[in-house]
């Protein structure tokens, strides 16, 4: 958990249990492919993912909008000569506390704690600083021991024009164009109020978009 957050240390607010989700999906998966030949392999751990492909495998992953409300956007089909193996979401909407107002950011990377860590970065990068529609509180006002002591997060987030989502999505964009070219991640989909931006091509090569079947996907 430390590893993969030291990264943004320097410039970014994050502690360790940003990628707390993803470490333990990785470190299930690996005491599993270590006791058992497995030809592919994953653990979900609330929708941070750890995957494992042998040679010539692939599985199917559905992308979500919304974690509150799990509906599909698309589907990305990883195979075992691309590196992805971790898969991470972040956002207001989700289970963890969030400093921005995206409403979820689906990020893929070489591990699940790597993208767990990325994703909480990218989705707190989608923002409107000081915006009046956004209700926000000291995390430790909603959870006493939250690491995020009295910084404000998110609880709300009304009605954005369209170019309030365009601004705050490109914010995000921006700094998942950052990690994608310093080898950070390997992909990320932003969404907020029903607006997409893909950034990387793992996703874009392979999104699928309309009514997707939920049955014997993967959820991000």
């Amino acid at each position: 958990m430390t590893a993969v957050t030291m990264p943004y240390a320097a410039e970014y607010f994050i502690t360790p249990m940003a990628a707390v989700a993803g470490a333990v999906a990785d470190e299930i998966l690996s005491t599993m492919t270590s006791h058992a030949e497995l030809s592919r392999a994953y653990v979900n751990d609330g929708g941070d993912i750890a995957l494992h492909l042998r040679e010539g495998e692939k599985l199917v992953v559905g992308m979500v909008e919304r974690p509150d409300r799990p509906s599909l956007f698309g589907t990305t089909t990883l195979t075992s000569d691309v590196p992805v193996r971790g898969i991470a979401t972040s956002g207001w909407r989700g289970r963890s506390f969030s400093l921005g107002i995206a409403d979820a950011v689906t990020v893929l990377a070489d591990r699940a704690a790597a993208a767990d860590a990325a994703a909480t970065i990218i989705a707190n990068a989608v923002d409107l600083p000081g915006h009046p529609a956004i209700v926000r509180v000291p995390a430790c006002d909603l959870a006493p021991d939250a690491d995020l002591g009295r910084r404000l997060v998110t609880q709300a987030v009304g009605k954005l024009t369209v170019a309030e989502v365009n601004e705050a999505l490109a914010s995000g964009v921006r700094t998942a164009e950052r990690l994608l070219k310093i080898g950070l991640i390997r992909s990320a989909a932003l969404h907020l109020s029903g607006e997409t931006r893909v950034v990387g091509t793992v996703v874009a090569s392979t999104l699928i978009s309309n009514n997707v079947p939920e049955r014997g996907l993967l959820h991000a």
